[in-house]
């Protein structure tokens, strides 16, 4: 098998576009909760009740996580079949289109617009399997936890930045003329360089290509895929109660922001922009030198755990600056426990597999992330702690679920052909 020599240049293009995408995504953060909590923004009538406006809320979030289910693995196994570079042009397009429709929604107060919006990002919205496919490609077992991690640095730099822009983007004390829609016409513009650096700089890193099929009902087929590999069912279960946890927090925390502590747009976009700093310091700082002292499953015996006792203790503060004493340990607990999950997988699948393995894994994740804010949507009008107390709870649970089943003995590995 020919391998892959990327050097440093090559990893440092591939981060680079997925810091942009989420430079893009993190800018939308702050405003989504607003735009149906807030009674000023005018989405909807004021007559709503809470109820009926987190349920909705929740449905509008769900639909960009439900379409990448069908989308993602789509994009994935053509990634293997067509290479990295051209999915991750398409899939980065329907980004553009997506924010653009959005942006006008809100500019028209159409929730069709908003939805249709988010189902077009979510159906093309599986630019990140595709990239750590690139990443996969490039890097041996020793090194994948350590890049996978560096990716989770983009990831967080785009956090950091990204919400801080957007709340500023959306207040009019800043700009007169700054509205709700003004951080997604800037993502959009955004997405834009992207396209043009993927096209001018971005490597095609796929060496080997395979015809896997590809279909519509993909995603499901992968869900029943992941827990049929005898070898994979354990870590896929982990890695889906992980995700359905930790999107429980961070797809209602801005509601728990605004009830119990009234915070605005600019306010969130700084929560999210301080948790993206030290989930950038975890995977570029931390994750580094532990990947060269512990293996990826001695890592998952620990951090989970942590990540669900410190969630919990998010209850606790009565006033916000407390939260931040805690964010931290969040963030870097959380920063250990996915790329390292990621790396399991990864390696327990072939090099050449890599794209159809990272496609089942989006299925796995788009899955998990598709429930949560509809249950939120639907339990947060009884008290907005809820969805953090489920957060913590599930969590925890997949660390037991780790601890107790996950066998370090290596089977076969998974291999499309």
């Amino acid at each position: 098998m020919k391998q892959n020599t990327c050097g440093r240049a090559c990893k440092l293009s591939i981060f680079f576009v997925i810091f942009l995408d989420m430079l893009g995504v993190g800018i939308v953060v702050p405003v989504l909760a607003s735009l149906f909590l807030d009674p000023l923004k005018g989405i909807l009538p004021s007559t709503f009740a809470l109820s009926l406006k987190t349920l909705l809320y929740g449905l509008l979030i769900a639909a960009y996580p439900f379409m990448q289910f069908f989308g993602a693995p789509i994009l994935g196994a053509m990634s293997d079949r067509y290479g990295r570079k051209k999915v991750l042009l398409v899939s980065i397009a329907g980004t553009l289109i997506g924010d653009l429709i959005f942006a006008l929604g809100i500019m028209l107060n159409s929730i069709v617009l908003l939805f249709i919006g988010r189902i077009i990002d979510g159906l093309t919205g599986g630019n990140i399997s595709v990239a750590l496919s690139a990443i996969a490609d490039v890097s041996d077992e020793k090194s994948k936890a350590r890049n996978f991690g560096m990716v989770g640095m983009a990831f967080g730099f785009g956090l950091i930045i990204g919400p801080y822009i957007g709340g500023l983007l959306a207040n009019p004390a800043i700009v007169h003329w700054f509205t709700s829609a003004t951080p997604f016409w800037f993502a959009a513009i955004l997405t834009v360089v992207n396209i043009v650096l993927l096209v001018c700089t971005f490597p095609e890193t796929l060496l080997t290509r395979i015809e896997s099929k590809i279909s519509l009902l993909t995603g499901f087929r992968n869900i029943s895929k992941a827990f049929k590999l005898s070898n994979m069912r354990v870590m896929f279960l982990v890695i889906f109660l992980l995700a359905f946890g930790f999107n429980f927090f961070t797809q209602f925390v801005q509601v728990y922001l605004i009830e119990k502590f009234q915070y605005t747009e600019f306010q969130i976009g700084n929560f999210f922009a301080f948790i993206g700093f030290w989930i950038a310091f975890a995977q570029g700082v931390v994750t580094r030198p532990v990947s060269k002292h512990f293996s990826p499953d001695k890592v998952l015996r620990f951090a989970p755990l942590l990540l669900g006792m410190m969630l919990a203790l998010l209850l606790l503060p009565t006033k916000p600056v407390y939260l931040y004493f805690i964010l931290p340990f969040v963030a870097i607990f959380q920063g250990l426990t996915f790329p390292n999950s990621t790396a399991i997988i990864s390696n327990l699948s072939s090099r050449d597999s890599q794209g159809e393995i990272m496609g089942i894994n989006q299925s796995i994740q788009s899955l998990a992330q598709t429930i949560p804010p509809i249950i939120a949507g639907l339990i947060s009008s009884i008290s907005f702690s809820l969805p953090i107390i489920v957060a913590s709870i599930i969590t925890i649970i997949a660390w037991l679920i780790f601890m107790i089943f996950y066998g370090r003995k290596k089977e076969e590995a998974f291999h499309e052909v």
